[in-house]
């Protein structure tokens, strides 16, 4: 059974930077594509990035350039760097690992708040 565990939200002013790492528990990390989504409150949870087991990544258009998604398989690792942030990334940011529609895994969330 896969278990995520996502860390590094918190509390931070506009146009400061924050890393997210999520942890993957469980076999096969290497094959799965890993995403970060986020859910503001009274919003649906959207994608965010996405970087697939080959590395290839895609981002949202409002992240672009902004934030970074990266890989470390020896580590079980994915980290999402986020820069320039606004009080409009401020979300609950959720960790997913999908191989298959079978095998599809959410982590609990970490918040990221944005704010002066």
């Amino acid at each position: 059974q896969v278990q995520l565990v996502e860390s590094g939200g918190g509390l931070v002013q506009p146009g400061g930077s924050l890393r997210l790492s999520c942890v993957f528990s469980g076999s096969s990390f290497r094959f799965y594509t890993m995403s970060w989504y986020r859910q503001a409150p009274g919003k649906q949870r959207d994608m965010v990035a996405t970087i697939a087991s080959g590395g290839t990544t895609n981002y949202v258009n409002s992240v672009k350039g902004r934030f970074t998604l990266s890989r470390n398989n020896a580590r079980n690792t994915v980290y999402l760097q986020m820069n320039s942030l606004t009080p409009e990334d401020t979300a609950v940011y959720f960790c997913n690992a999908k191989y298959s529609v079978a095998m599809d895994y959410w982590g609990k969330g970490t918040l990221v708040t944005v704010s002066s």
